[in-house]
């Protein structure tokens, strides 16, 4: 039997995440150690963690009405979906449709890797009986635990 040649649009857009973060994972913004140093790996990826947690957007992002209500409407019809899945494959797609939210609108992932409560933030505000539903499909406290990567 034939297996269909087409992959489903949400499994493209994991796979685009997963190869996104294997990439950002290789280059890092610290310089490497010296050759030839004695310092411990541990040290550079303590080096490595700070890099990174200075490099965070200093300013809250301001999102738009319209912003809100299209993160809004991308998580209402997935609801269904993150029930039947649980709240593994759920929070996989959680990642995939916050991510794709954030590219459409200018591409703002970085922000919300910076500050994942935002999510709960707009959605709490825009769409609140969407946000709890979301909580309780995904068995999360918060839709920022949820978010990964």
């Amino acid at each position: 039997m034939p297996q269909p040649r087409w992959i489903s649009r949400s499994t493209l857009v994991v796979a685009g995440l997963f190869a996104a973060a294997a990439l950002t994972a290789c280059g890092s913004g610290s310089s490497p150690a010296p050759t030839g140093s004695s310092s411990s790996t541990t040290g550079s990826a303590t080096a490595t963690s700070a890099a990174k947690t200075t490099s965070a957007p200093a300013t809250t992002l301001e999102i738009s009405d319209a912003s809100a209500t299209q993160l809004c409407d991308m998580i209402r019809p997935e609801l269904s979906n993150w029930r039947v899945q649980g709240p593994t494959l759920g929070r996989i797609g959680l990642n995939a449709l916050v991510h794709e939210w954030a590219l459409r609108n200018g591409g703002i992932n970085g922000h919300v890797l910076a500050d994942k409560a935002m999510i709960d933030r707009i959605t709490t505000k825009s769409c609140a009986d969407v946000h709890q539903q979301a909580i309780e499909a995904l068995e999360l406290p918060d839709l920022a635990s949820g978010i990964a990567f």
